[in-house]
């Protein structure tokens, strides 16, 4: 850095940069002590507030919540993992190098990992969070940057998953008979993707958040003097199996590619006989078992592929932690009526117009103790379509505004990065700092979608 450069007065943005790093690297906890300390919030407001807060009604919803959600949590384990392990096979590992190969900037890396991490979210929510990871990993090797600012470029990626094929809320208002098709239940009717996904009000605001996310992270680089660069660690694949027991038995099985071939195929001829007899589906059972399937594919024998996921379970640490901490938050803001109360005071101020709009800002507050999409429609759903009902609004506009305030919001609650952070080897906090852009800028985006295109 010159003299010149360091009498210079720092530029708006970057201040806007290290005081919003700062604010959060200094000043936010752990995030198993946010969510400890959103546990507080919640019993408290509901004891005191909800229709059915009572302590008995607390402790024990709190109580079920907490263990009603173990196997959603490891189902997402089980999407992380696999989707680690696929990230690491050889075959995709040259890719990622090739295709980091081809940029020489800190612009062109941050732009190149925040679109090749929103097109795989869009596709994929749990195969987007893990691609975007291990490639900032792979492009902060080569150039020189702050690793901070290009996770977090990697983790906005993850800003139009709701939006795409893979939302869970659009997923099952499509499914005729999922509990969670709140629409089928009160209208009889499904909503197809050509009502929420495939509409103007839902790709014109995630085209524009594509293009103009990239050149926010542009124009908010660091300053040399501020940048924390990324420090490789030990060699995260696993050590090669031992050769002391070379030419046995074990060792033949272990490395046998029949073996991963026999699973390969009878996972391949599960997805053949249901999407034969029942439709081709996607649901997060059929995510895992496609992303099991191809990790052993990729990987060719059993005890590759045994060591890729024994490497990635290191990183499932702080979401096995927090997951129960999270159900129990959900399980008391729906049995005491605490959600129906927040929902409700944004339908009183709504006309047919403005509800589907209404219902986003309710989200984004949702979405902060109910960071889940699936069990944010459950609370949220069924208060939101009702009174779209009654006031002859949109339902598929409230039904997305509800998607759309789940991932903007997700770029400040600390539970959807975890998976993120652990697999680039980062602090949360300083990748909050940059994704508060994200943030507003995706916030104003979708919130004016919704106002101006339905």
């Amino acid at each position: 850095m010159t003299t010149q450069d360091a009498a210079a007065p720092p530029r708006p943005r970057r201040s806007f940069v290290a005081g919003s790093v700062y604010l959060f690297e200094r000043l936010l906890p752990d995030p198993f002590v946010i969510a400890i300390g959103l546990t507080f919030a919640v019993a408290g407001a509901a004891l005191l507030f909800a229709p059915k807060g009572d302590l008995v009604t607390v402790v024990t919803s709190w109580y079920t919540g907490v263990f009603g959600i173990v196997g959603f949590a490891f189902q997402m384990v089980m999407i992380l993992v696999t989707g680690h392990a696929v990230a690491h096979a050889p075959v995709v590992q040259r890719g990622l190098k090739t295709l980091v190969a081809t940029v020489s900037t800190p612009n062109q890396a941050v732009v190149l990992t925040f679109l090749v991490a929103a097109a795989a979210s869009w596709l994929n929510w749990g195969f987007g969070l893990v691609v975007g990871a291990i490639l900032a990993r792979e492009v902060a090797k080569r150039i020189h940057l702050d690793f901070g600012w290009l996770v977090a470029a990697a983790y906005s990626g993850w800003v139009i998953w709701a939006s795409g094929p893979s939302s869970s809320i659009a997923l099952s208002q499509a499914t005729h008979g999922n509990a969670l098709n709140i629409v089928e239940k009160l209208t009889g009717k499904l909503l197809p993707f050509g009502d929420t996904v495939f509409t103007t009000f839902n790709l014109v605001p995630t085209v524009l958040v594509v293009i103009l996310v990239p050149i926010a992270f542009i124009l908010l680089k660091p300053r040399e003097d501020e940048i924390v660069a990324f420090v490789p660690g030990p060699d995260e694949q696993a050590a090669p199996a031992s050769a002391k027991s070379a030419g046995t038995f074990a060792d033949k099985a272990n490395r046998s590619r029949m073996v991963s071939l026999f699973l390969v195929l009878l996972g391949v001829a599960y997805l053949g006989v249901s999407w034969t007899t029942k439709g081709a589906k996607f649901d997060v059972n059929t995510v895992i078992l496609i992303f099991l399937i191809l990790g052993v594919a990729l990987h060719g024998t059993p005890v590759a592929y045994s060591d890729a996921m024994k490497n990635a379970a290191k990183q499932t640490g702080s979401m096995i932690l927090q997951y129960p901490i999270y159900g129990g938050i959900m399980g008391m803001i729906d049995a005491t009526g605490l959600a129906a109360m927040i929902s409700k005071f944004f339908v009183v101020v709504s006309t047919a117009h403005t509800l589907p709009f209404w219902t986003y800002i309710a989200s984004l507050f949702i979405t902060f103790l109910v960071p889940s999409g699936g069990g944010h429609w459950a609370v949220q759903g069924p208060f939101a379509i009702p009174a779209a009902v009654e006031l002859h609004a949109s339902i598929p506009a409230v039904t997305m505004s509800v998607a759309m305030g789940e991932q903007v919001s997700n770029m400040m609650q600390p539970f959807w990065a975890l998976p993120v952070v652990a697999m680039a080897g980062i602090g949360i906090q300083r990748v909050l700092g940059f994704t508060v852009v994200t943030f507003f800028l995706a916030g104003i985006i979708y919130g004016a979608a919704l106002l101006l295109l339905p």
